[in-house]
């Protein structure tokens, strides 16, 4: 499975720091979930998604449709 964290932010210009801090996290947690070293939860999932207004679908890898 392709978690797509990396892929959105980086689209958008987005620094980890930036992310972090609009999400209310440490940027080192970003840094680990983009890395695979670390999986969120669900809420955390639903915030990245409606984040990026993508679909959790889309950001956990499960289909190409935003």
């Amino acid at each position: 499975m392709e978690f797509r964290l990396k892929k959105l932010r980086k689209e958008r210009n987005i620094s980890q720091l930036k992310l972090a801090i609009d999400l209310s996290m440490n940027q080192n947690t970003i840094s680990r979930y983009e890395n695979l070293e670390r999986e969120a939860d669900y809420e955390t999932l639903v915030k990245i998604a409606d984040y990026f207004q993508v679909s959790l679908d889309y950001l956990l890898g499960r289909t190409d449709k935003k």
